[in-house]
C-alpha cells in the first residue's frame, strides 16, 4: 500500500490498481494530478468527508472523466460548489450508512465538527479510516459550557467506533489545540484496533513527536506525522517504509 501526503487531511493511497483520494483541496506537489496523468489504475475513489474549505476543492472535478466515483458527506450536497460535478458519478453519505460496489467498501461514521467519517474495505481485505473532522476538540480557551460538550460528543461518538479494525487510520492531531493536540488520538488508539496511525491536519505545524502518553496507548504501532506536501510512504501491513 502506497501513501502519498496531499495537504492538510488529504491523502492519496495505493492499492494495486486502485486509487483512494480523501479530503484534497489543495494539491501544491501535484501527487494526484500525477497519478491521475499516469493512469494505471483501474478504480479511482474520491472522498470529501464535508464541506469545509480546507477538505473539499472543486479541482477534484478535473477527475471526472476516469474517476470511478466521487464519495461525499451529506453536507457537500447543499453546496453551490458541487453543482459543476457530475450528478450520476456522485454518492452522497450521511452518518451510519454503507455503500457498496464490485470493488469497495464504504462505512460512514459521524464527526465532531462537520460531516463524516470513513471507513473503506478494499479488495486485498485493507481498511482504511479517515477520520475527516472527527476529533476531541478540545479548545483550551473555550467556555466551560463548550469544553464539556465537545469532550460528551467525542466520547458518544467513540462508543461506536470501540473496537474499530483498520490497517492505516488517519486522524488528526491539530497543532492549534496546543498540549491537548493528542487527546482525542490517544482515545483512539486505546480504544481502537488499528495496525497504524497517520496524523494529519496540521498545516504550518512541525512534524509531531508523540508524547509517552500517546506511545503507551498506541501500543507501539507505526506512525506517520508527514509535513511537506509529497512525502510517501509504504506500508507493508507491519511498518512505514520510505522511499
Amino acid at each position: 500500500m502506497i501513501i502519498n501526503y496531499v495537504l492538510n487531511s488529504g491523502f492519496m493511497i495505493r492499492d494495486g490498481k486502485i486509487l483512494l483520494v480523501f479530503d484534497d483541496y489543495e494539491d501544491p506537489a501535484g501527487v494526484v494530478d500525477a497519478a491521475y496523468d499516469k493512469g494505471d489504475f483501474d478504480r479511482l475513489y474520491v472522498f470529501a468527508t464535508h464541506a469545509h474549505f480546507d477538505h473539499f476543492g472543486t479541482h477534484i472535478r478535473a477527475y471526472a472523466q476516469n474517476a470511478t466515483r466521487y464519495i461525499f458527506g451529506s453536507d457537500i450536497k447543499h453546496t453551490k460548489r458541487v453543482k459543476i460535478f457530475p450528478k450520476e458519478k456522485i454518492t452522497y453519505m450521511k452518518r451510519y450508512t454503507e455503500w457498496t460496489d464490485d470493488a469497495i467498501k464504504v462505512s460512514a461514521y459521524d464527526s465532531t465538527d462537520v460531516g463524516v467519517s470513513f471507513l473503506v474495505e478494499l479488495p486485498s481485505g485493507a481498511k482504511i479510516f479517515h477520520a475527516g473532522d472527527f476529533n476531541w476538540w478540545h479548545w483550551e480557551e473555550d467556555t466551560e459550557e463548550n469544553i464539556t460538550l465537545a469532550e460528551k460528543v467525542f466520547r458518544r461518538q467513540m462508543k461506536r467506533l470501540n473496537g474499530l479494525e483498520a490497517d492505516v487510520a488517519f486522524f488528526p492531531v491539530d497543532g492549534r489545540l496546543g498540549s491537548s493536540q493528542e487527546m482525542g488520538a490517544i482515545e483512539f488508539v486505546a480504544r481502537t484496533k488499528i495496525k497504524s496511525f497517520v496524523a494529519m491536519h496540521r498545516v504550518e505545524y512541525p512534524r509531531w513527536e508523540p508524547s509517552k502518553t500517546f506511545l503507551a496507548a498506541a501500543r507501539n504501532i507505526p506512525i506517520w506525522s508527514p509535513t511537506q506536501p509529497g512525502e510517501q510512504r509504504a506500508f507493508d501491513g507491519e511498518k512505514f517504509l520510505e522511499d
